[in-house]
């Protein structure tokens, strides 16, 4: 879907782009072969025609943080395809006073939970993002990115980013995170039924307090639920995304099982 965005060009919207799309132009190669575009000067397809070629070639060397920037943050989740298999599906827990206790990480090497007290430090962090080239989150652009940054003031956030939030609303989805898994059938496993993020500062008090391994293994049980169903829930958004913008079939690779959660 990546290489039939032309939103990153100045002054094109999602009208303009569909026009090309119906007049034959529906990759960044039949742009740049196009000798013309309807209703565009010579000089202004020159100025785009750079343009994609310079998206063209980083995204042939995998530049996903060229992209972060060059298109905008409603769009970014045109990039899923290509980046799924380098995402990273993140989501945090805090305590009652705003404190961030858990880091939770889904990947390629599965779940990893970044504790305070235990692992959750700019150094551990910092390695952990740097190995992915997509971050996906629910809520991320309004609680988790901005959690981290007041938290960790050097710490480097320069991937692209889906919000499946706004990605949600997009597709007339409204609601929490649970809500919409209900309504799109994915499970949770391991969690209690009605468990929240309430219940989650609970089971932080437990631990921190009293020591309770159990309270420690439901907030964890919790969060990882909360990362590892981003990925299917991103797999049903982006192929109804692509599906609405008329493109036709999008090939998606299926979803993966679940590997052992691991804690640090």
């Amino acid at each position: 879907m990546i290489t039939s965005t032309f939103c990153l060009l100045p002054g094109i919207g999602i009208r303009t782009e569909r026009r090309f799309w119906r007049e034959g132009i529906s990759t960044w190669d039949e742009f740049l072969v196009a000798r013309e575009v309807q209703g565009m000067s010579a000089a202004r397809k020159t100025l785009f025609d750079d343009r994609i070629a310079e998206a063209q070639q980083r995204y042939t060397r995998g530049d996903s943080r060229y992209f972060a920037t060059a298109v905008a943050p409603r769009h970014q989740w045109r990039l899923y395809e290509w980046l799924r298999e380098r995402a990273l599906y993140l989501d945090i827990e805090t305590d009652s006073f705003g404190q961030i206790t858990v880091v939770g990480l889904y990947g390629r090497d599965g779940y990893t939970a970044l504790v305070q007290g235990e692992s959750l430090g700019l150094v551990r962090l910092r390695e952990a993002l740097s190995r992915y080239d997509l971050l996906v989150t629910f809520c991320g652009s309004t609680f988790d990115l901005p959690m981290l940054r007041a938290h960790f003031p050097d710490l480097l956030i320069d991937q692209p980013h889906i919000d499946l939030c706004g990605v949600g609303r997009q597709l007339g989805h409204r609601g929490g995170l649970k809500a919409i898994e209900r309504r799109m059938g994915i499970e949770r496993v391991e969690v209690p039924q009605g468990f929240t993020g309430h219940d989650a500062v609970r089971q932080w008090n437990r631990w921190r307090h009293q020591r309770d391994e159990n309270g420690r293994r439901l907030l964890l049980a919790y969060n990882e639920a909360d990362c590892v169903n981003l990925q299917p829930l991103a797999d049903a958004f982006y192929c109804r995304l692509v599906q609405a913008s008329g493109l036709g079939d999008v090939p998606v690779g299926p979803i993966s099982q679940h590997p052992s959660a691991t804690t640090s």
